[in-house]
């Protein structure tokens, strides 16, 4: 069986995080194994505010010890870091391990705010994660952040910010547009030759909880089961939109993207 690692923080509602990553991996035939990153708890007397737990980076340390010396992957994901010196470790490790196929999901924020947790990770993605990867898959968010275009408004504005992403080193740049550029959802894919546009149809649904971190994983697991770039992200999309269009309501506050949709269809 092949294997994958995500470092990634957990989300304790069990809709984004580790937990989304592992459920896409086990969905998709990969064996997956988890170095945490930080514990992010919500609390119902208060709105489902969040709360974050960062793990000390010790701990994040003998953990990747445990799956790269002991075990060994055959592709790897980031999500949610926390701090420039997890961002760094992050980019240290696949370059002294030689990992391949590497997926970086440069999360920023959790989902509902607008603001980057810390600015400064914004640099240090593009100083040292970015540039790591295989393929990096920000949302329009994120790919303002590290692009510097803003607002990004259009399918041209998404190309643009693409192409500066490019321009940090990543192999392959997937911008995700979602429902927020024109009538389908849609995402652009840049090798730094060719734009290419992938869509389907846009999902009247407010339960998408965990939809990045799905898309992302599902990227990773068809890396580690030898797929081409190109090809992992085509049936990627076509996962997630299936969990998509499978979502659900988990309470008064939150829905999260069903993954195991595929099955059903």
């Amino acid at each position: 069986m092949k294997k994958a690692l995500t470092i990634a923080g957990s989300d304790t509602s069990g809709g984004a995080g580790i937990q989304a990553d592992l459920s896409t991996f086990q969905e998709l035939g990969v064996y997956g194994m988890t170095a945490l990153t930080t514990i992010v708890t919500m609390d119902p007397k208060n709105g489902w505010s969040h709360n974050v737990f960062p793990q000390p980076i010790e701990v994040l340390e003998t953990q990747l010890e445990t799956i790269l010396d002991g075990v060994g992957v055959d592709a790897m994901k980031t999500g949610m870091l926390g701090s420039t010196d997890k961002i760094e470790l992050a980019a240290r490790t696949i370059e002294e391990k030689g990992i391949k196929n590497v997926v970086v999901d440069p999360v920023m924020v959790c989902k509902g705010a607008d603001e980057p947790l810390y600015p400064e990770h914004t640099i240090s993605y593009k100083e040292a994660l970015v540039p790591k990867a295989t393929v990096v898959t920000p949302n329009l968010f994120e790919a303002s952040q590290l692009s510097g275009v803003n607002p990004i408004e259009s399918l041209d504005d998404m190309k643009q910010a693409a192409a500066k992403i490019k321009e940090l080193g990543a192999e392959y740049v997937l911008v995700k547009g979602g429902s927020s550029i024109g009538d389908t959802a849609v995402d652009v894919l840049y090798d730094g030759e060719d734009f290419e546009i992938l869509e389907s149809k846009q999902i009247d649904t407010d339960y998408t909880h965990g939809a990045g971190c799905t898309y992302s994983s599902a990227i990773c697991a068809g890396l580690a089961n030898g797929k081409g770039v190109k090809t992992a992200v085509r049936d990627a999309k076509v996962f997630i939109s299936k969990a998509i269009e499978g979502s659900f309501a988990l309470n008064e506050y939150i829905g999260p993207v069903k993954r195991y949709a595929n099955r059903e269809q």
